[in-house]
This record gives structure tokens, sequence and C-alpha cells, in this order.
């Protein structure tokens, strides 16, 4: 039986949990393998090329490397390509390849936390990193009815917004806002948040990060009554189908989660 060599690579990376999903998903799939996490950076990016095949047969890949990475395959899936990024990497015959599933691992996590479908919602976007540009390309995909798109760095919004028709900035905001995501690093926000117009307790509130695992910013929105999620969900549908494009498989986000759960108890 084969043995997979699996990892994840960024910085920093010592704290991922995509080791744990993976060792569970092969499990899941009573597969044979190991897992780790590599600290690689943008100076060192160089090497992921020659590290697959050789030490590795598929990878996470993490910030700051989702773009040079996908620069480095032979091949890449349909929205790997729209968006220029990876986040998951497979040897294959001895060609790289790679693909992009944070944006759809973002509408499944809402699928399988909320039981909900985004067609037609009015969603507001805080932040323009490659996380925000990929969740709102899911949005757009999936049939949101409009995507708000709320950034510091002017170029990054306009980029996402250029994308799509349905995609606008902070001076179209005059409706009630139905899922509110935000991609925002927590040592960039602000000391004092605020509930943004158009939030109210029927409002969806989603933070990606999960460190600390109830954010002030996601604390608002609690005390306002919204229903809410950490990115704990995000990481694992993600992975999820980042392991299912890698063994053509069928693992379900829902039997990672309670894995993340474990590791942080």
């Amino acid at each position: 039986m084969t043995s997979w060599r699996l990892g994840v690579i960024g910085s920093p990376i010592e704290h991922s949990l995509s080791p744990q999903l993976h060792l569970a998903g092969l499990r899941h799939l009573g597969l044979e393998g190991t897992s780790v996490r590599l600290e690689v950076d943008q100076q060192h990016a160089d090497r992921i090329r020659e590290m697959m095949g050789a030490q590795f047969d598929a990878l996470s890949v993490t910030m700051p490397l989702k773009e040079v990475a996908a620069s480095s395959c032979d091949e890449l899936d349909e929205r790997a390509t729209a968006l220029g990024v990876v986040n998951s990497l497979v040897w294959r015959e001895g060609r790289l390849l790679g693909a992009s599933t944070d944006g759809a691992g973002f509408i499944d996590s809402l699928r399988g936390e909320f039981a909900i479908s985004v067609a037609d919602m009015h969603v507001v976007i805080l932040g323009s990193g490659g996380a925000a540009r990929a969740i709102v390309d899911s949005l757009v995909l999936e049939g949101a009815g409009s995507v708000t798109v709320l950034g510091r760095n002017p170029f990054s919004v306009a980029r996402i917004v250029s994308a799509h028709p349905s995609i606008v900035d902070h001076s179209l905001i005059y409706r009630p806002i139905d899922l509110i995501v935000n991609t925002t690093p927590t040592s960039s926000r602000d000391v004092h948040s605020a509930v943004l117009q158009g939030v109210s307790r029927e409002t969806i509130a989603v933070d990606i990060t999960y460190e600390p695992r109830i954010s002030p910013w996601l604390a608002l929105h609690d005390e306002l009554g919204c229903a809410h999620r950490n990115g704990l969900a995000m990481l694992a549908y993600t992975v999820a189908r980042q392991m299912n494009w890698w063994w053509n498989s069928d693992i379900p986000g829902s039997l990672l989660l309670p894995v993340l759960h474990e590791a942080l108890t």
C-alpha cells in the first residue's frame, strides 16, 4: 500500500492544524501516510517544486505562498486559474498540479453549519486580501445578490470589485445585510470595532480567524443575537475539499470539524 507523504507549508506554520486533518482523512479512507508542518517563507519559495515528488506527494499551502506556488505549477484547476493562487498541491506523474479550495470550502461550511444557500443574499466582506478574493469569487458563482467589499487597500478592493458587476464598494451599502464575513487579520483590526449599519439579529456573522475562538468582533455580533461562527468550519471544509481533490474521494467537512475542536481543547 502507498504511504502518502503530506504536509502544510507557509510562514508562520507552527500552529497549523492541517496535519491533524490530513491524518483524519487518511484514517477515514483507510490509507497510510504522514503529515508534517514545514516553515517556508516567500524568500525560499523556490523550494516548493523541488520538494514535490522528492519529499511530498501532496501539500496544503498557506500564506504567504499561495500566489508563488501557483506560478510553480504545471496545471491549475479552474478557480486557481481565475484567482492566480493555490492552497493545495499534488504531484502526479512528474507534474505539479494546483487547486484553490478556499472559496468552495467557505460555501460548504455555510451549508454545513447553517443549512443555507447564499443565492440572492446581500453579503459584506471585510478585508480585501487573498481569502477575501476567493470567498467573493465563490459567492458570485453561487448567485449572491450583491457583495460589498470593505478594505483599507484601495487597489486590492478595486481588483475584487472589478471582477464582477454584482460586486461593489462601500459607497453602495444601503440595504439589510444577510451575511457579513470578516477576513482581516486580527493583528490589523481596530481595537474598538462596531456593528456595521445594515447588520441585525437576522444577519449571519462569520470570522474566518479562530484564535481567539471568539474574537471581539464576533462577540459584538453574538451580543446582538446574530447566528455566528469562527473560522474552524471553513478550515475543516476547505481541507476536506483539498483531500477530495487529491484522492477523488468524498470526505465530508463535518467529519473533520470535531478533530479541530478536539485539537484545541
